[in-house]
């Protein structure tokens, strides 16, 4: 009986550590396709652009991490090390994006 209720917290735990993972991604999804469309609103604005160009980036990002929860096949590992090569490259275009806003 013990080991059931264990289970079941680690499961409750799990469970809403992923709900508000998935609440703080559909969060900044909403505030990107907003930039986005201000962007479109004002082109001259580089800032809005280089914000906009950043976010269509973590969408991107968004969709492989969607596929790595959802997929259980042997591939994960290299969706996984395809996003940390990615993140270091990444690197200098949000130092160039933070430059921009600033």
């Amino acid at each position: 009986m013990g080991e059931q209720v264990i289970i079941a917290m680690t499961i409750i735990a799990i469970v809403l550590i992923a709900g508000i993972s998935l609440n703080g991604i559909v969060d900044k999804v909403m505030q990107a396709k907003r930039l986005r469309y201000e962007a479109k609103a004002d082109p001259q604005d580089q800032g809005i652009r280089a914000i906009a160009e950043r976010t269509q980036l973590i969408e991107d990002r968004l969709r492989v991490l969607e596929r790595i929860a959802t997929d259980r096949g042997s591939l994960l590992s290299d969706e996984i090390e395809a996003l940390r090569r990615e993140t270091h490259a990444l690197a200098p275009v949000q130092r160039q994006s933070e430059e921009a806003v600033q």
